[in-house]
Order: structure tokens, then sequence, then C-alpha cells
């Protein structure tokens, strides 16, 4: 019995990922193969170089399918960029038969309709994604299949994306072999992965922070109310450390990491003894250094001021970011409408200090996303920075688009080539090999 498959390929400013899942009849979607490989050809979540943004494809894609043992023939592909923009749309429309139920169909063209809006010839509609259904002025409802009524309106969030780099991606995924299944919005396949249901519910921001953009997604009544792109992330720190310390780009990123991995350790190793805490510290402290022998720089820098970094780089460009997101709460118009808090997702969501900084610049409760429900071969990814890998495949089994495995002749020809077999049945081999590419 051939499974249902699922792919999702988050094509990122720092790395590239492929998710290769498969969707179980019960339970929770199982992952079967991934793999991350470095992002090259992409800034600021843009293919800048087709063909190097290709190869880097072809790196993930491969080494996903080894691991998973499918072949995929199509996947759905994430969206960021700060070409993303957004609005909110209406549409109404009379119910076809009056005397009867609204159907599928109903909602179908009101959905268009609200879709039908003036855009730029440059911009195309990526997602109309209904908020709220209203049936004969009875407003808040989400399903109107099988009510009664003679109007019917909705109130629709429509996602809208450059042309031209939609057209890029899809050209990516040509060379590579890979059909699209669809294109999702960074922010809306990593709210699928990490929000709660009753956080959607209350009202809630996402800020999907990756390594080159912020995606804003704000969630009111359960439904995605506002998106937006800011052209910021986690990079802005390393080129800040970078400048500060008079190290190159590499060197600045491993220091970054380095300090991120320490903000995950226990504050107090096991063997500390009380007598050692109550010591008092000496004003060198070896605390307030960061040793960075294990690093091995090419600079030779071996220890930092851990004030210099944290205070002094990090935590200045970490306002301004939280500042310029604040600017975007307020200018949606939906401030004061998120009791749920910040939800704070992506690779940049590990920087040290992140959670203090969104504290004091926005004023409202922060946690930070991980993502959930799936199950399989999920050690390496239930951290931040696959938020929108996991989110692709979870939006894909969703949307009900799946695949059947593909079956392989490549794979079969290496296989038939291992075992040697005689006789007439060696011949019939031979004759079947050389039909296989």
């Amino acid at each position: 019995m051939s499974k249902k498959i699922v792919a999702g390929i988050d094509i990122g400013t720092s790395k590239i990922t492929t998710i290769i899942a498969s969707i179980p009849d019960v339970g929770m979607l199982n992952v079967l193969g991934v793999a991350t490989s470095e992002s090259r050809g992409v800034r600021k979540g843009q293919i800048v170089d087709i063909e190097e943004s290709t190869a880097s494809i072809v790196e993930s894609l491969e080494a996903s399918e080894r691991m998973a043992g499918y072949s995929i023939s199509s996947a759905f592909l994430s969206v960021g960029g700060a070409h993303i923009s957004s609005q909110n749309s209406h549409g109404v429309v009379a119910v076809a038969e009056p005397q009867k139920e609204i159907t599928s169909d109903d909602i179908k063209r009101v959905i268009d309709a609200a879709r039908a809006i003036s855009l730029p010839s440059t911009k195309e509609v990526l997602h109309v994604l209904p908020r709220e259904f209203i049936v004969d002025s009875q407003e808040g409802i989400r399903d109107p299949v099988g009510m009664t009524g003679v109007r019917l309106e909705v109130n629709t969030h429509l996602i809208t994306a450059g042309g031209t780099a939609l057209r890029n991606l899809e050209k990516c995924a040509s060379l590579v072999g890979i059909d699209v299944d669809g294109f999702v919005f960074n922010g809306l396949a990593a709210s699928t992965a990490v929000l709660t249901e009753t956080e959607k519910e209350l009202g809630v921001i996402l800020i999907d922070f990756g390594a080159g953009t912020s995606d804003i997604s704000i969630f009111i009544d359960g439904a995605l109310s506002y998106s937006a792109v800011l052209p910021i992330g986690a990079r802005n720190i390393t080129n800040d450390l970078a400048i500060g310390l008079r190290i190159s780009l590499e060197s600045a990123e491993k220091i970054k990491l380095l300090l991120n991995k320490k903000m995950h350790e226990p504050t107090l190793p096991e063997d500390v003894t009380i007598d050692e805490i109550k010591k008092p510290k000496s004003k060198t402290s070896s605390d307030d250094f960061i040793d960075l022998l294990s690093l091995h720089l090419p600079e030779g820098l071996t220890k930092v001021s851990k004030k210099t970094i944290v205070d002094g780089i990090i935590k200045p460009r970490l306002n301004e970011i939280f500042t310029m997101i604040g600017m975007e709460i307020k200018k949606s118009g939906f401030g004061g409408l998120t009791p749920a808090g910040l939800v704070v997702t992506g690779g940049g969501a590990e920087t040290q200090g992140i959670i203090e900084a969104a504290r004091r610049n926005l004023a409202m409760q922060v946690r930070i996303g991980i993502p959930g429900n799936v199950t399989g071969l999920i050690d390496e990814i239930l951290i931040p920075s696959y938020a929108s890998a996991v989110g692709l495949v979870l939006y894909a089994a969703k949307t009900g688009v799946a695949t059947k495995e593909k079956f392989n002749f490549h794979k079969l020809s290496k296989a038939v080539g291992k075992f040697p077999i005689q006789g007439v049945a060696g011949k019939l081999v031979e004759m079947v090999k050389s039909f296989l590419p």
C-alpha cells in the first residue's frame, strides 16, 4: 500500500531545509527525512542567483530523499522577502438557492468575490484566508455550510507577493525537477507549526525572526488578520559583531552561535559546592569573558568581554529591531487586541537576550516558539530555526495535497545490478536493464 507523502522546501537566507513526511490515517504527521544545506544565491529571502540557489536546493533535496528512502516529484515552497504585503478585503454574493442551504460552491464564489481586488501588474495573490463569514447580517460565523440564508458575505485576509520572486522560485524548482504544489508565506507556515489554537483565539503576534528578514503575523479571533515582512534579521547582529570586534563575518557568526549555545546551558555545573557559590567574585571574573579558543578563529582572538558583546553590540541592535516591530504592530491597528502576547520563532529566536529585549520594547509577554505536531525523525528539528520547514509539511497535510510514492527507475536499475542472475532469467534482466536509465 503506497503512503501519502508531503514535502516542503524552506528557502531561507542562511539555510535551505527539505522535509519529507507521510500522512498517517490517524495521529500526527510522520517525518521520514530532513536535510539542511547552506543557502547560496539567496539574499533577504529572495533569489538573486538561480544557479547557486538551485545547487543548494539539490544538495538539501537529495540528502533528505536518501534519508526518507523516497523520491519526491512535488513540494510546497516557502516565500519570504520585502515584496510580501497584505490587505483585508470584503466579498458579498447572493446565495444560489435562497430556499436551500449554503453550499461549498457559495463559499467558493464569495471568496472569489473578495479576491477580486485591484493589484499592480507586478503583484500576485498568494493566499486568500477567510477571517469570518456573515450570513444575513449574522457575524462571526466560521463555517456557513449547511446554514440557510439569502446573502453571504466574507471578510478575508489577502497576502500578496511579487510575481518576479515567485517565478524565480518556480524556475529553481523546475531545474531541480520538482513541481510546485503551492507557495506558502513564511509567517503563515511558522504559525502552523508553533501557535496553539487558544493563542490564535485570544489574539497573538508571531515573529519569524530569520537571518535576512523578520516576518510578522497577527492573529485575531483565530484568523490571520495582518502580515508584514521587515528586511532586517539575525544577520544584522552578525554584521554588528564583525564590525565591533574587527573580525570576519564567518568568525562573528561562530561567536554568536557559541553565545547562543551558552545561553541554553545550565547556569551552574553539578560539581559546584555551596562555598564556591557564596565566595565573592573578583572584579575580573572569568564569567565576564567568553573563551574563544575552541573556535580557532583566524584572527587569533582567544577571549572577549561578554559585557562588550551582549550589552554593547547585541542589545542595541535587538532594541532597534523590536522598535521597528512595535511600529509595524501599531500600523496594523491590532496593537491592543493580542492578550496572548508575542511568540518569537526562527533561527534568530535563539539570540542572547531576545526575550528581555522584546519585553522591554513591546511591553507584552513573550515566549520562544518551538515547532510541534510532528513525530518520527524529529530530534534535530524541534528548535525554532525549523519552524517554517515543519509548518510547510503541516500546511501541506492540512490542504490535502499529497503525492503517492514515486516509482524510481534509477533506484531499480541500481538494485538489479547488485544481483547476478544466470540463464534465460539473466538475459531477460539484461534486456530490462537496457531500457532503464
